[in-house]
């Protein structure tokens, strides 16, 4: 059988990720934290009065299925953008569109905006104004952080949704209705997939629904039928189709070897952190997730003992991406043994939580001082007291002693250099500079 024959039309010719797109919110897999019962955007789709917001969170997650099971569930129009190809006359043409059918049909308009990050200033300062006059409706979709990738007047007229990728049990329940589904799905083939098939795909496509379906597709789309007819998709097709060998240890075993992992490099034991690394790896782990956890730990748990060792880990992590396995492997392992080797210090973290708990925790009435405020447009008032600050390049030594902190916090101390490493360095500038 043909995939291109599948339902003798087009929809066939769709990958399977596309035809199995939830339609009603149903049908819609995961994210039952923005869309379950009686939730407010659940809420405000059914009673058509959802505001301008943004998805934001990790590709296959759901947020352009979202968007469409919005457009079809409302009364309103929807026009589509992609923020990669649409320039400032798409957007003018959208929001004249979705003025005239506010005028002549009564009638609102949702404007979908995919990549919405993508949305330069220009661009964004075009759509604003329908934005606040309520001319459309907008929905963002990105996978970028909002808050910092994207234009603050856009982004504080909306409310953001953060996306979380999809759990296992949610990927192996829609692997498995696809696989039976014989209208959109791959139940016209005579297919079966073992059930450890199953588990390798839902756990390795590490929350992205589309990856999962992209390698089931391809697993019975390529597996040779048997003299039976039948199609028996078994674990080792299944690693085949995404491209990633089955874990050779069991879940448990998996998180006791990168737990050991961490505390070998924070016990500064070279050759544990290697073991349990290449333990990791040849073991079917990507080898990714070792990196991105070297260049947390050369911050957690080095940090300013040896500052060196975070450009170490994040050159080890750009080459692995760059060169894959097995030639990054190198660098990666040059990584672990810096990093092992280094003083210890967790003066950053300590440093970090104190700031942290603070700024939640106390209200600042006063604000920036005055003198460190951006007065380039205040009154007079302001840039009299602009006036006062110290510009530190004026003294012996680029430094001079100034309160930066807010008053509440004047006396505040978050990072507390220790006696290791490059910190004894920390420590005897300060002194230096007759500083705490």
């Amino acid at each position: 059988m043909d995939l291109f024959d599948l339902n003798g039309n087009e929809e066939g010719a769709k990958p399977l990720a596309e035809r199995m797109r939830a339609n009603n919110l149903n049908d819609f897999v995961g994210q039952k934290h923005i869309v379950a019962e009686g939730s407010l955007l659940r809420r405000a789709i059914s009673l058509d009065r959802l505001g301008s917001c943004i998805f934001w969170g990790p590709p296959g997650t759901g947020k352009t299925t979202l968007a469409n099971i919005i457009a079809s569930t409302t009364h309103g129009e929807f026009i589509k953008l992609n923020a990669v190809q649409a320039g400032v006359a798409d957007v003018k043409k959208a929001v004249e569109t979705a003025r005239d059918n506010l005028k002549m049909y009564g009638k609102r308009t949702y404007l979908m905006l995919d990549e919405c990050h993508r949305f330069n200033k220009t661009q964004s300062d075009s759509l604003l104004p329908a934005i606040e006059q309520g001319t459309v409706i907008f929905i963002g979709s990105t996978t970028e952080n909002p808050y910092a990738s994207m234009t603050p007047a856009i982004v504080s007229r909306c409310r953001v949704f953060e996306f979380k990728p999809l759990s296992e049990e949610d990927i192996l329940s829609a692997l498995k209705k696809a696989l039976k589904d014989r209208r959109k799905g791959l139940g016209e083939y005579p297919a079966e997939v073992d059930e450890e098939a199953f588990l390798h795909i839902a756990r390795v496509a590490g929350g992205d629904l589309r990856t999962a379906y992209n390698a089931l597709e391809l697993a019975v789309l390529t597996t040779p039928p048997q003299p039976d007819g039948k199609i028996k998709v078994t674990l080792a097709d299944a690693e085949q189709s995404i491209q990633r060998k089955a874990l050779s240890y069991n879940e448990d075993a998996y998180y006791d070897y990168l737990s050991a992992f961490c505390k070998s490099l924070r016990g500064s034991d070279s050759n544990a952190a290697l073991y349990y690394a290449m333990r990791l790896i040849e073991g079917g782990c990507d080898p990714m997730l070792v990196a991105r956890r070297l260049v947390i730990h050369s911050s957690e748990d080095v940090g300013m003992a040896d500052p060196n060792a975070l450009v170490v880990a994040s050159s080890a992590m750009y080459v692995l991406e760059k060169t894959g396995y097995p030639e990054g492997i190198i660098p990666l392992s040059n990584a672990i043994i810096y990093v092992c080797e280094a003083p210890k210090s967790n003066s950053v973290v300590l440093a970090k939580n104190a700031a942290v708990r603070d700024a939640r925790e106390i209200r600042d009435d006063e604000g920036v001082p005055a003198y460190l405020r951006d007065n380039s447009y205040g009154d007079k008032e302001a840039k009299a007291a602009s006036a006062s600050y110290k510009y530190p390049h004026d003294y012996a030594g680029g430094w001079v002693d100034q309160q930066y902190l807010p008053d509440k916090l004047k006396d505040r101390v978050y990072y507390k250099p220790s006696p290791y490493g490059y910190e004894r360095q920390v420590v005897e500038n300060r002194k230096n500079k007759g500083k705490k």
